[in-house]
């Protein structure tokens, strides 16, 4: 197995100090170290410090190639996680709002894989509504963060704002940068959106999906190394770097994209919510209300899990997770598909609670699946999708695991 590879991003603090420590227990547990340092950071510790402990040239500055400096997107293709200690106030802000003015945050831009974030500060500044919000907009996007602890600050407040003790840190590191390699080498086709069936040229049958559910497990496919494909329904989202997007209107054009890719997928997660229903025969024109009302026939939509499980293409041991929209009897309608779908995993939610589901930041989900045992059921408690995404997949890469 190979060392992990970390990239040590050191921001301008009396904290800094403590990420020589950082260092020092990060290459003990036989991790790779490349360490980035502000502009700012160099004035409390020196860049050699850092160097002749990571056993690496340390990048300080932009502009100066005898710095250290590389290319950051090569340095971004090369690591597993990105672990900022301390990181300030002002980092926090830059990485929130996609700034690069200094080496470490045009890094940051580029670096798509795990993002740890060990936070020290004033206590003033720590509970400002402005770092909170930028915490929690990191927060959603996947970072990880090590709460600072409460005591005695260097300008002599005492509360919270400390940066987390060094060894804290390091595991958080250890363990994102094993996460992050959880599904290197495999290829998770992930569905996501809602569909349109047309009505007639301007209107058409569709849902509430935002497809912010699929883009999150995208997204965290992603970080895990995953090669990942996303198949999108129409929505307002922007997918994450590296992942190659395959954009549909309609239910039959999202099952021939899921087939067309099963010969290569190792991980099918179909958290699209296609339509059942499509218009037996739209409409060419515009309908008119001055012509009545217009009598609608429907017809069942395709099944997009049924073709996937009578395709002769799919790959051999292909694991699927279906999931399930549900206004009411929530366990017993998941355990039915659960059985009719033959997936390996359900993950289900009711979508008539306000607040989460269908076009919220924000879920609850119960995952059911089927063991030696018998059938296994998992509540995942009201979170930010992101961290939903991360509980599913946990659950996925069990099953990829050896027996």
């Amino acid at each position: 197995m190979t060392a992990p590879r970390i990239v040590l991003g050191v921001t301008g603090g009396i904290a800094a100090y403590k990420s020589a420590e950082i260092v020092r227990g990060l290459v003990q547990a036989g991790a790779e170290v490349r360490a980035i340092m502000t502009p700012a950071a160099t004035r409390f510790l020196a860049p050699l410090t850092l160097s002749v402990l990571s056993k690496n040239p340390v990048v300080a500055d932009l502009w100066d190639p005898g710095s250290g400096a590389v290319d950051h997107v090569d340095l971004a293709r090369w690591a597993d996680v990105l672990c900022i200690a301390p990181a300030t106030a002002d980092s926090l802000a830059k990485l929130a709002h996609g700034l690069g003015d200094d080496v470490l945050s045009t890094y940051a831009l580029a670096h798509r894989t795990a993002l740890v974030l060990a936070p020290a500060m004033n206590t003033w500044m720590w509970t400002h509504p402005a770092t909170a919000a930028n915490l929690a907009l990191l927060r959603a996007r996947g970072a990880e963060v090590v709460e600072p602890d409460a005591g005695d600050l260097a300008c002599g407040d005492v509360g919270p704002g400390r940066l987390a003790p060094p060894e804290r840190v390091v595991a958080a590191a250890l363990a994102a940068a094993r996460a992050s390699r959880e599904l290197a080498g495999r290829t998770v086709l992930v569905t996501a959106g809602p569909t349109r069936e047309p009505v007639d040229p301007v209107r058409y049958l569709s849902n509430r999906s935002s497809g912010k559910m699929g883009y999150a497990l995208a997204r965290e496919a992603r970080r895990r190394g995953a090669d990942v494909v996303l198949i999108s329904g129409p929505v307002a989202l922007e997918p994450a770097a590296g992942i190659r997007v395959v954009r549909v209107e309609r239910t039959a054009e999202m099952r021939d994209a899921v087939l067309a890719e099963l010969a290569a997928t190792d991980v099918l997660v179909m958290a699209a919510a296609p339509a059942d229903f499509t218009a037996s025969e739209p409409a060419d024109r515009k309908l008119k209300r001055s012509d009545g009302v217009p009598a609608l026939t429907l017809a069942p939509a395709p099944d997009i899990l049924g073709s996937v499980t009578a395709s002769p293409a799919r790959k051999p041991g292909l694991v699927v997770v279906a999931f399930a929209a549900e206004t009411h009897d929530l366990r017993e309608n998941a355990r039915k598909k659960l059985d009719e779908k033959g997936a390996a995993l359900l993950v289900a939610n009711d979508v008539s609670r306000p607040g989460i589901g269908f076009d919220a930041d924000e879920n609850e989900v119960l995952i059911l699946g089927r063991d030696g045992n018998g059938l296994s059921e998992e509540l995942v408690p009201r979170a930010s999708k992101t961290l939903v995404a991360s509980r599913i997949l946990d659950r996925v890469t069990a099953l990829l695991q050896p027996s």
